[in-house]
C-alpha cells in the first residue's frame, strides 16, 4: 500500500536562514551547527528544538552557512545564535545574514552577491 503524500497546503512551511560566524581563527562547518543546535536547545528546550525541525545545509563557505528552520520559529533561531559567545573555546559570534524562502536567494545572501 502506498502512503499518500501531504498536500502542499498540509505542510510545513520552512525558511533558509543565512549565516555567518565571526572570529579570529577559522571555524569549522561541525563545530558551528554543534554550537547553533546546543543554543537552540539550551533556550528552547527538546520541544522547542522539535518544533524548529533545524537543518543544516551543506552549504560553507568563509564561514558563513544556511540553516533550513520551521517559519514559526525564525526568531528563536537568530535569539539562540545572538546567545553564542564562544565556539571551540574561542570568542566567535553568530549572526544573521538574512532569511529567504527560496534557497537561491539565500545562497546568494550567504556569498553576499
Amino acid at each position: 500500500m502506498k502512503l499518500k503524500t501531504l498536500l502542499p497546503s498540509l505542510r510545513e512551511k520552512k525558511r533558509y536562514v543565512a549565516f555567518e560566524v565571526l572570529s579570529d581563527k577559522a571555524v569549522s562547518q561541525n563545530s558551528a551547527k554543534e554550537s547553533i543546535a546546543n543554543a537552540l536547545l539550551q533556550l528552547f528546550g527538546e520541544m522547542g528544538m522539535a518544533k524548529a525541525g533545524l537543518m543544516f545545509l551543506p552549504d560553507w563557505e568563509h564561514s558563513k552557512g544556511i540553516a533550513r528552520v520551521n517559519s514559526s520559529c525564525v526568531n528563536d533561531l537568530k535569539a539562540a545564535m545572538a546567545l553564542i559567545s564562544s565556539i571551540n573555546g574561542q570568542k566567535a559570534i553568530v549572526r544573521s545574514i538574512g532569511v529567504s524562502g527560496i534557497l537561491n536567494k539565500a545562497r546568494k545572501k550567504s556569498v553576499g552577491g
